[in-house]
């Protein structure tokens, strides 16, 4: 039921999120990149692994990461970008004013020159990713490693 439940409300109420996923997904599957389902209980998000040097992103049920033999980077990444799977399933339609735009912003804009000044702060004290973090490990089962640079 709870997996039911889960890709039921992703198909509904996360749709406005899930629908452009599904089309990048798809386009990159046809590229040829490697996916692999991840979560847990079969509750699953679909990983594609990209030869890009960005970190990753998740609309909904669907996450394109940066494909690296970093394992430890790979597993912390993995849970995090879940946990925004998990954010999407909440909020839906308002994934994008919540969740989405502010990543994005604080991702590309104000964390880097956060960062060039503070070298101490972390990608992680902004409060959609503290969120992925925690929820993605709630809903994975797995705990992430303590590096959060």
């Amino acid at each position: 039921m709870k997996k039911f439940l889960f890709y039921l409300v992703h198909w509904t109420w996360g749709l406005a999120v899930n629908l452009p996923g599904l089309i990048v997904y798809l386009l990159l599957k046809r590229k040829g990149c490697a996916s692999e389902p991840f979560g847990k209980d079969g509750c699953n998000a679909y990983i594609t692994y990209l030869p890009w040097d960005k970190g990753g992103i998740s609309l909904g049920l669907f996450i394109c990461m940066r494909k690296t033999d970093n394992a430890e980077w790979t597993h912390n990444t993995r849970i995090h970008e879940y946990g925004h799977t998990w954010q999407c399933l909440l909020l839906g339609p308002l994934y994008w004013l919540v969740i989405g735009i502010p990543s994005f912003v604080w991702c590309n804009a104000v964390f880097p020159k956060l960062k060039a000044k503070q070298p101490e702060a972390s990608y992680y004290d902004f409060y959609p990713e503290s969120w992925a973090n925690a929820w993605g490990e709630r809903g994975s089962g797995q705990s992430r490693t303590i590096s959060d640079t």
